[in-house]
């Protein structure tokens, strides 16, 4: 079978294209290999490696290298720098009337010795030898929680419940196409032609089976996992989502390293790990010296900004020692954001603009009524002309909450990642009234339900959110997909291109500020104009629109009067019409979600009850 090239974003290849994900090209489904065999014989994935970065690594707890993912060129006529993919599933259906007969792997040529065995391929296309239907892989595949994914045994699912003595002894025979997946009333079934055994198809958590022994523990890898694994297996259609679930990790690079002055000596130095082992390796003061100089005369600079930029690096630049924990990373974005920083500069990585004095002044021009409201609950508003986003792929899973490393053996130097170039704008609660909020009755009592369910969720064996499920969390998160969906609606932007960081934090240093952004790996990184709407006067046209937007949706009283609904139950108000967004924006999953937070609703719980006998005093 020839190649297929299928052309990806950049930005997809760390989502629903990365290792491990089935991807649908124009001819056919292909899964993603590992990134052991993303680089060709002789490059080295470390040639890529992101710099300025340290923090980032630091806070989200990685010790690997951050590397781009290769990118395709074409050179001599030859494609270079591409991802391997394998065509999978690697059965075939023909979906002719009253056919659904299966073909394994037609694309590998194989011939039996009966007539017409080999599908006749046409124009790129395979054909049922039986009836000349065109061949259609077949959307089901098997997959494990502990990572593994695997065709579909066929035969073996066909004869699993055959009583019959000649139904058991049937064994499989590849030399010619046997089995048929035929469309009954009640669904699909397979179907051995052979002997007549037959079974009902069934998706997810009602066909659980053992994972076949000997099996490969992934499409592209000719070995079976070292133990036979003890958990079953599901039968999955490719689209389901529990096929693939990518873990990204994502971080905001701040002051310093966004301060860094490009092009410069020491930026240069810094990002040449060849050229500082030259320096650091040198075994003589002369051979040191000599080794300067040649550095010198490659930057063309002075050796005495040599020496200084290697003092800067062995002194720890740009970080210069300074731990970073998990627990710190949204911590000092928030500070990043909430400070004016001194001296900016537009050519660096993290730029904004403070409008809370207009904003303050503003609201102490509205009168009573909506506007004012809403208007109250904001304290800051911050203009982010630019900034960095490093997004970093962990790994993936299938169905459970283990996690498959990228490389699938965790022995990796490196991880994929990518840097995001965008803007956005930034704005925080008012603390005070916040405070008077949170402390109702009726917003705790609302607020524990969420948390009783998302502790029931974490018992079993999800994937942990890693978010402190509170009142002001509840309120950050859904305004901030109200602003989305407002963005969406009145200023043009798709809410699949919008996302969202939540600052969210309770005790000495509390916070409550929301990121609405944008950003794409491009150095331009902006779809033009976000920033600029968080003017004053335009910003407020959007908060009261979200505040309008929370009162009423199409699906109330329905909507409205939910007592939860979505995964795990861990939405209350909110749905497709109202709150929830696009895959892409939500860091979240699409949970933790309820309108009533922000309007009330009738029920005493939302910000707009308090903030309506709230003088906006600045």
């Amino acid at each position: 079978m020839a190649d297929e090239h299928v052309p990806v974003r950049l930005s997809h290849l760390l989502r629903h294209c990365s290792v491990g994900a089935i991807v649908r090209g124009p001819d056919s489904l292909m899964v993603v290999q590992d990134t052991r065999t993303w680089d060709r014989p002789g490059s080295d994935p470390l040639d890529r490696e992101l710099h300025y970065v340290d923090r980032v690594r630091s806070a989200l707890g990685i010790d690997q290298a951050l590397c781009a993912p290769p990118r395709a060129a074409v050179r001599n006529g030859t494609v270079i720098g591409w991802i391997p993919a394998l065509r999978f599933p690697t059965w075939m259906r023909c979906p002719g009337r009253g056919c659904g007969l299966l073909h394994a792997a037609p694309w590998r040529g194989r011939r039996g010795a009966g007539d017409g065995v080999e599908p006749v391929k046409a124009k790129g296309t395979y054909r049922c030898a039986s009836c000349g239907g065109r061949l259609e892989q077949v959307p089901w595949v098997l997959v494990h929680e502990e990572g593994y994914l695997a065709d579909v045994p066929w035969h073996d699912l066909a004869h699993e419940a055959a009583r019959d003595p000649e139904q058991r002894q049937c064994r499989p025979d590849w030399t010619e196409p046997y089995l048929r997946l035929e469309e009954i009333p009640t669904g699909r079934r397979i179907r051995c032609t052979r002997c007549g055994a037959n079974e009902l198809l069934r998706s997810g958590g009602a066909s659980r089976r053992p994972f076949p022994p000997r099996t490969w523990q992934q499409p592209w890898l000719r070995e079976p996992p070292a133990q036979a694994p003890e958990a079953t297996a599901w039968l999955m259609e490719v689209n389901d989502v529990r096929v693939h679930s990518p873990v990204i990790r994502s971080a905001l690079v701040i002051p310093p390293e966004s301060r860094i002055r490009r092009g410069t000596v020491l930026d240069r130095l810094h990002a040449s790990g060849r050229n500082q082992g030259q320096v650091r390796n040198a075994r003589t003061p002369l051979a040191r010296k000599g080794a300067v100089r040649r550095l010198a005369s490659e930057y063309r600079c002075t050796t005495g900004e040599i020496d200084k930029a290697m003092t800067e690096i062995e002194a720890g630049y740009p970080l210069y020692g300074q731990a970073v924990t998990a627990s710190d990373l949204l911590t000092d974005e928030y500070r990043a954001l909430v400070q004016e920083i001194p001296d900016v500069r537009e050519d660096e990585d993290f730029v904004t603009e403070h409008h809370t004095n207009a904003w303050k002044a503003r609201r102490r021009e509205l009168e009573p009524g909506l506007a004012r409201s809403a208007a109250a609950v904001v304290s800051r508003l911050v203009a982010v002309h630019r900034l960095k986003e490093i997004m970093v792929l962990t790994g993936f899973r299938r169905g459970g909450v283990r996690l498959t490393p990228p490389d699938l053996t965790g022995e990796s130097p490196w991880l994929p990642a990518l840097e995001l170039y965008g803007e956005g704008l930034f704005f925080t609660f008012d603390e005070e009234v916040l405070q008077r909020w949170e402390s109702g009755d009726a917003v705790r009592e609302r607020a524990d339900a969420f948390a009783r369910r998302y502790v029931q969720r974490a018992g079993q064996g999800v994937p942990e959110l890693e978010v402190d499920v509170s009142p002001r969390f509840l309120l950050c998160h859904t305004l901030a997909h109200l602003l989305i969906r407002e963005l969406e609606a009145k200023a043009g932007y798709p809410a699949a291109s919008l996302k969202e960081r939540i600052y969210c934090a309770t005790g000495k240093e509390p916070m409550a500020g929301v990121l609405v952004y944008v950003a794409v790996p491009d150095e331009e990184g902006s779809l033009g104009g976000l920033m600029e709407l968080a003017e004053p006067e335009r910003f407020l046209r959007l908060l009261v629109g979200a505040f309008e937007a929370a009162a009423w949706c199409s699906l109330d009283p329905v909507c409205a009067e939910q007592e939860g609904h979505g995964p795990d139950l861990l939405n209350r108000a909110a749905c497709y019409a109202c709150a929830l967004l696009p895959e892409p924006s939500c860091l979240y999953g699409n949970v933790l979600l309820d309108r009533v937070f922000v309007t009330g609703g009738g029920s005493g719980s939302g910000i707009a009850a308090i903030t309506n006998h709230v003088e906006t005093t600045g």
